[in-house]
């Protein structure tokens, strides 16, 4: 197993550490429901160390990333950040992935830990076809760099302290190089997993103890606290955040998933499985991926089969969790057609009793 360079920080703060994606990681520290709360109310830092970066440059990385990506490059600008996913060829999804441009042939590519190998050998393959060369306008720089998400509505303020530049007016998915906490060349973007704003921050490994301890100092009048997975977890699935291998795979088409939205058809853009997914827009697909709330008690998770009220399987629940915010049992699932239409009446097959929920839109959790 792996370590990040804060494990050691991990474990002084008393977080019970599990193996994740080939890394041991915190899972929680002081409760799930309690740093839940602290991340959609002030402000909780996340060690992601774990994600993996990849760099592509050169003359034809635009072409490259336009064929490889299902979302349209091309509109991005110089500091902006991009959703999207590998299509795989075969309908379904390698990975989804964030798309970093610093300039037209420089780009970063931020992918999930637990498939940094399979997406780096895709990469490397279909890197080929564009004379991209490996290892010097392709490269894989996961190992050596270290990275916390400080989440929440006051992590910007909070990280303000430790910077010069102007951070708290970045626009949400932009990204900037600037010297912070000291350290020289930090990314700074304003993305994260939780739907409760904030910043993502990229330095290198030898840098990690210095960021962290610069962070959380800053944040100290904020009642900063440390995050773990099990609360990225709940705080992603109230936003309705795709977690790959639960929500997306690769047997899932990005239409399926509710991701047509990173999914452009435009003259200009040919990529892996456009036809394909062409053919999904234009005709219909008989599975989509919904969120839902449970309106009977009960907690759904993955796998537990989704049912009409005379008990026939419709569909199948890919996350599940008791909402820390809405003290109500939530989720989302792959839904036959015929049930998906939002407000549809639905059933949770949990411990052999069906209990009642309904199709909701996304975020699942809506602040009032």
């Amino acid at each position: 197993m792996k370590n990040t360079p804060f494990l050691k920080f991990h474990q002084d703060a008393g977080a019970k550490i599990v193996p994740f994606a080939g890394y041991n990681m915190p899972v929680e520290y002081s409760g799930i429901n309690d740093e839940h709360i602290t991340v959609r109310e002030r402000v909780g830092v996340f060690d992601v160390s774990h994600m993996g970066e990849f760099w592509i440059t050169g003359p034809s990385s635009l072409n490259f990333l336009q064929n490889i990506t299902s979302n349209d490059v091309s509109v991005l600008f110089d500091g902006k950040i991009q959703y999207s996913c590998f299509p795989n060829g075969k309908g379904g999804i390698v990975d989804d992935l964030l798309v970093y441009r610093y300039n037209p042939e420089k780009y970063l590519l931020v992918v999930n830990a637990a498939n940094i190998d399979k997406d780096w050998k895709w990469c490397v393959q279909n890197a080929k076809r564009f004379g991209l060369n490996v290892g010097k306008e392709l490269i894989n720089a996961s190992d050596g760099i270290a990275q916390l998400a400080v989440q929440g509505p006051l992590a910007l303020k909070a990280m303000q302290k430790l910077t010069k530049t102007s951070i708290e007016d970045m626009e949400y998915y932009t990204f900037k190089v600037i010297d912070f906490a000291g350290i020289k060349d930090v990314i700074l973007s304003t993305t994260g997993y939780t739907g409760a704003g904030g910043c993502e921050i990229y330095v290198k490994n030898e840098d990690g103890a210095k960021l962290w301890k610069a962070v959380f100092d800053a944040g100290k009048e904020f009642n900063i606290k440390p995050i773990g997975l099990g609360a990225r977890d709940t705080l992603r699935l109230e936003m309705g955040f795709c977690l790959y291998g639960n929500d997306i795979n690769d047997q899932t088409s990005p239409i399926e998933a509710g991701l047509g939205w990173i999914t452009k058809f435009t003259d200009k853009k040919d990529f892996i499985d456009k036809a394909l997914l062409t053919a999904q827009k234009k005709n219909g697909v008989t599975k989509r991926l919904r969120g839902f709330v449970m309106i009977d008690r009960g907690i759904p998770r993955q796998h537990y089969e989704v049912v009409n009220a005379r008990g026939g399987q419709i569909g199948e629940v890919t996350s599940g969790t008791m909402s820390p915010m809405m003290k109500q049992g939530i989720g989302m699932a792959y839904l036959n057609k015929g049930y998906w239409e939002t407000g549809s009446e639905i059933f949770i097959r949990i411990r052999n009793k069906d209990l009642k929920a309904k199709v909701v839109d996304l975020p699942i959790y809506k602040k009032t």
